[in-house]
């Protein structure tokens, strides 16, 4: 179900109890303020979650509240992750999915990084 990303942080959120080390991922990479996890849910061949660290529901709560240091590493760390995975080769696509009409379903940013396959038109209509 689509969140609200206007609402306040959840740190009971799926995201949160990763970075926590209270649920398990199967990790690609890691940063100081970023983590970079397999989709448990795969769309494509390669289907890889970056998410910052820190506390921040939406793009626009990270990029108005996050330091400059968190936002560099996060950025950094989405584009390594395409790079070692093999993704800019071929072409890749990057997702973030922000509130209810962008079909946000879980309530901390998240970068989704898909390849491995032609992925199709943009938006479905």
């Amino acid at each position: 179900m689509p969140i609200d990303a206007t609402q306040p942080y959840d740190d009971s959120n799926i995201f949160a109890k990763i970075v926590r080390g209270e649920l398990p991922c199967t990790k690609v990479d890691e940063t100081e303020h970023s983590l970079a996890f397999h989709d448990i849910n795969p769309l494509a061949p390669i289907h890889i979650l970056v998410i910052p660290k820190g506390p921040y529901v939406s793009w626009d709560d990270f990029s108005a509240k996050a330091t400059e240091a968190e936002i560099v590493d996060f950025t950094r760390l989405v584009g390594k992750v395409a790079r070692d995975n093999g993704c800019v080769e071929q072409g890749y696509r990057m997702l973030a999915n922000i509130g209810k009409r962008g079909g946000q379903e879980v309530p901390h940013l998240h970068v989704h990084i898909f390849g491995g396959q032609p992925l199709g038109p943009m938006l479905a209509r």
